[in-house]
């Protein structure tokens, strides 16, 4: 096979892998093949190199995975040109690090160990990637089943990263079924891999089948109304009024509620204009909203903020902190979500997984002085203000999360919501910021993985959309359009159950650490005594 075939079948692999992902081409079975060709090309180049012949892995690798990030997310251009580059650029490229460490460990430990490290290096970095100043799981591989739940009803053992495994099993059971197929030059000399190809699809839906059979609804009710006020996110900080655009809340969310709604809820940044938390019941905004509740009693209100936590002329150990020269005062800015129940009790959560360069200057520590160059992406820039646990509001009827936007992304992190007693999840965001694309629809779907995973149901409010309810079992209800004024009610159920999956989050990404790393160990051992070996001869 020539270098352009080549190229051809690695370009092939990233281009599956993006029009398998939700709503770029939505045929989500081709990840199942994706990456067989980039395999089948890391193998020819195998052989090239036994031969004593040139033969790099580095180029196919970066070209697959630069395509399958330009195509499934490409849209993070319309909010940040420079921010999609850096994600696209430094995504693909550490994808290819993981792939290249795939190489390394067949060159020198064989077959068996470089396929099961593989899986554990790809899912170990996955997890890792949730968790530093960098984040960006968009692509974690387990989340491309979120527009079809019913194949992965038994996240609730294994979270997206059972995805992730399941994915890789077959792509490379693909790879042996074709080698062999090739090797043998008959479909005949395949029928092994074929069969456990057919066994690792079939038992997953089985086992998704079994699971949601056997799941039973529970819990006390609760009648929701969502809010989606479609403000434009590029004008809602600037040339609307803070006070106009609660009021609008206020005025929509009056043509569903009843005396028996218990909650009203309203996106991320619904009020814009920041406040100082310990003012909130003197602003107008607060106005508004206790109008709305002295209308209806039963009413508990959910809705997103823009707040500032001022510390004096003392310098906070806060990492985030910005200072004022003039008024000689420490600030932190947040992303709130802001609880008024029933009762008038007023609680805040700030959000706490961040979107790089947006919200966040990554490592604060090292690079502070550079924080107020952050993109300008919510109504103010540097890094935000963040919290350390996560807050769970009470009402009447049970506990629910406030998850805020980009949260709801993260498996393990809603998780902890629930371990600290939340019944349901409440997601407010504001994903007008990528306008008529894959992005917010993307979004929207890997909510109905949280739903299962932890088997909670889901009221979601979107400035612009898409707002609407999501089932235990992942199953949507009311959705509304995008980019269209919407109010909606509906009934939810809250239920104070775990999942295994909820004790103990990403435990099969976490196990991965140490197998990666014994594995790394062992090539560098290997490599070691091959290269003694090579000079004694």
């Amino acid at each position: 096979m020539n270098k352009l075939q080549k190229w051809g079948l690695a370009l092939a692999s990233g281009l599956a892998a993006g029009i398998a992902w939700p709503f770029t081409g939505s045929q989500v079975w081709l990840i199942f093949i994706a990456f067989v060709p980039l395999l089948y090309v890391q193998d020819l180049q195998m052989t090239l190199k036994k031969q004593g012949k040139k033969a790099g892995v580095f180029g196919y690798a970066y070209t697959t995975f630069f395509v399958w990030n330009v195509v499934s997310t490409w849209w993070v251009w319309n909010a940040s040109a420079f921010g999609a580059v850096m994600a696209i650029l430094f995504n693909a490229l550490f994808m290819t690090a993981l792939f290249m460490l795939y190489h390394h460990t067949r060159k020198r430990l064989g077959d068996i160990p470089a396929f099961f490290g593989l899986i554990m290096y790809w899912i170990a970095w996955e997890q890792f990637h949730m968790g530093w100043d960098l984040t960006w799981p968009w692509l974690t591989l387990g989340n491309i089943f979120a527009s079809v739940p019913d194949w992965v009803q038994w996240y609730e053992f294994t979270g997206s990263h059972g995805g992730t495994v399941w994915i890789w099993v077959i792509n490379l059971l693909g790879l042996q079924a074709l080698r062999k197929c090739l090797i043998f030059r008959t479909v005949k000399a395949s029928t092994k891999p074929l069969a456990l190809i057919a066994a690792a699809l079939i038992l997953p839906f089985v086992a998704s089948f079994i699971v949601k059979s056997n799941y039973e609804p529970g819990g006390t009710k609760a009648e929701v109304v969502i809010v989606q006020p479609n403000i434009d996110p590029y004008k809602k900080f600037a040339d609307y009024s803070s006070l106009e655009q609660v009021q609008r809340i206020a005025d929509l969310g009056r043509k569903k509620i009843t005396p028996q709604t218990n909650y009203l809820v309203a996106p991320e940044t619904a009020i814009p204009k920041s406040f100082k938390e310990k003012d909130f019941t003197f602003t107008e905004e607060y106005g508004v909203l206790k109008e709305l509740q002295d209308e209806f009693p039963n009413l508990n209100i959910l809705i997103g903020a823009s707040t500032v936590e001022v510390y004096g002329s003392q310098k906070p150990a806060s990492a985030t902190a910005r200072y004022n020269e003039r008024n000689d005062i420490y600030y932190d800015f947040y992303n709130t979500a802001v609880h008024i129940s029933a009762q008038g009790e007023i609680d805040f959560y700030h959000k706490s997984k961040l979107v790089p360069g947006v919200e966040l200057l990554p490592f604060p520590s090292i690079f502070s002085h550079f924080q107020e160059f952050a993109f300008d992406l919510g109504g103010t820039t540097g890094s935000l203000g963040r919290q350390a646990e996560r807050s769970v509001f009470e009402f009447e009827n049970g506990k629910i999360a406030p998850v805020i936007c980009y949260e709801s992304v993260y498996g393990e992190y809603v998780g902890d919501y629930l371990n600290n007693g939340a019944e349901a999840v409440f997601i407010i965001t504001n994903d007008g910021w990528w306008g008529n694309t894959p992005g917010y629809r993307q979004h929207n779907e890997y909510a109905r993985l949280r739903a299962i995973e932890h088997r909670k149901e889901v009221a979601r409010s979107a400035n612009a959309g898409i707002s609407g309810f999501i089932n235990a079992l992942g199953e949507k209800s009311q959705q509304t359009p995008y980019w269209e004024t919407a109010v909606i009610s509906g009934t939810i159920r809250l239920n104070n159950k775990t999942t295994f999956y909820t004790r103990h989050g990403d435990y099969l990404a976490r196990t991965s650490f140490g197998f990666a790393g014994l594995l790394l160990l062992l090539v560098i051992v290997r490599r070691k005594q091959q290269k003694t070996a090579s000079k004694r001869n």
